[in-house]
């Protein structure tokens, strides 16, 4: 008995020894496999298989970045940018300076820069007055970076236009379509394109924030139914288009509202309607005019006088206020000087030449409007038929 115990116990022991070498030999050869696998990975790394795959990696994202679409307001924007930039052009004025105080040589200095736009295919350039002002020539340069000889053609202070003549190949003149500024509407898209502080074709976006606006002119005059824009306008801004979603020029950007002179979203664009109304009278050389009572004032007297408005020096003969019923100065039987004072125009006062104009700037050629004359102590109303009165040129 006690011999099978043995043999029992023994054959048991046996198998234990034989299930614990098992064990080890399989957690050997796992180990065995996993270095095998890493050295397989630091081998195909380091041969430059690993480089490859890293590449193809860095690869997928522009792959995917090249097939993802535009939204279609995106795609209007870039194909609008694209069409009308070739008729965007910057203006760089230059004017003649003295080297010194004890000598009269002079040398021409670059006195500032703005933007402006192809008018027509005879290289007729628009910009704002203000950028050409006190210029002695001018370099127009276009968006691949062409630049022109230009001289100037007209200008109107009091809209604050001016036209150059580009001397460029007729392939780079690619006018604007002129759109109206009759029918904007506060909400609607607009488009500017400038060189601000100088850079290359910038564009910019933004709404029509307001209309019927008003803005001093360099001349002090006011200029109407300014168009107000959010698209951002910077310093070198001036002259340049501001467009419709279609590319039809609407305006030209003229002025920011800024402490700061940089944008605050408070843009001024010279309305369309007005360009083309000034723009062919500057190219013809035909005299620009303003709505004009057809008189002569003598503000010094009327200062001096005190006389509580305008005193009135001259009527030109058939014309508006002379055909109203306005007289020039008369002497009296006893040699007193008589004259008529204008000391009102609709529902202003008018007590000088400044306060005359903005009244006037109110309306247009051939509209009829009250005018109070004060003559021999008592005021009367004459209805007077403006004229026109050719703008003072500069």
């Amino acid at each position: 008995m006690n011999t099978l115990r043995k043999l029992v116990h023994g054959a048991r022991s046996g198998r234990s020894a034989s299930a614990e070498r098992a064990r080890r030999a399989g957690r050997a050869a796992t180990s065995l496999l996993f270095v095998a696998v890493l050295s397989l990975a630091l081998v195909w790394h380091f041969s430059g298989r690993g480089d490859a795959a890293c590449a193809l990696s860095s690869a997928e994202p522009r792959a995917v970045a090249e097939r993802t679409e535009l939204e279609p307001d995106e795609r209007r924007t870039v194909e609008l940018f694209r069409s009308v930039s070739p008729a965007t052009v910057n203006v760089t004025n230059i004017g003649l300076y003295r080297t010194s105080y004890w000598d009269m040589d002079v040398t021409e200095v670059p006195q500032g820069t703005g933007s402006g736009f192809v008018w027509d295919d005879d290289g007729h350039v628009v910009t704002n007055f203000h950028v050409v002002a006190n210029g002695s020539r001018f370099k127009v340069t276009f968006a691949n970076g062409d630049t022109f000889d230009a001289a100037a053609v007209g200008v109107d202070p009091d809209s604050d236009i001016a036209v150059l003549k580009v001397d460029a190949p007729s392939d780079k003149l690619v006018p604007l379509q002129i759109g109206r500024s009759s029918d904007l509407q506060v909400g609607q898209k607009v488009y500017a394109i400038g060189h601000p502080f100088g850079l290359d074709q910038t564009l910019t976006t933004g709404i029509i924030s307001g209309l019927n606006r008003e803005i001093r002119s360099k001349s002090d005059r006011r200029i109407r139914n300014v168009v107000q824009t959010d698209a951002a306008i910077n310093p070198g801004n001036s002259g340049g288009p501001l467009m419709d979603s279609a590319g039809r020029l609407i305006g030209m950007n003229t002025a920011i509202l800024s402490p700061s002179g940089t944008s605050s979203g408070v843009g001024f664009a010279v309305p369309v309607d007005t360009i083309n109304r000034i723009v062919p009278k500057l190219i013809s050389g035909t005299d620009v005019e303003r709505p004009g009572l057809g008189v002569t004032i003598n503000e010094r007297a009327s200062r001096f006088l005190r006389a509580g408005g305008l005193i009135v020096a001259g009527v030109e003969s058939g014309g508006a206020a002379a055909r109203a019923g306005i007289q020039p100065p008369r002497m009296r039987d006893n040699g007193d000087e008589v004259y008529d004072v204008i000391v009102g125009v609709g529902n202003r006062q008018v007590r000088s030449m400044e306060e005359l104009r903005d009244a006037l700037d109110g309306y247009d050629i051939g509209d009829e409007v009250p005018v109070s004359v004060r003559r021999d102590g008592k005021v009367e109303t004459m209805r007077v038929k403006l004229q026109g009165v050719a703008a003072q040129r500069r």
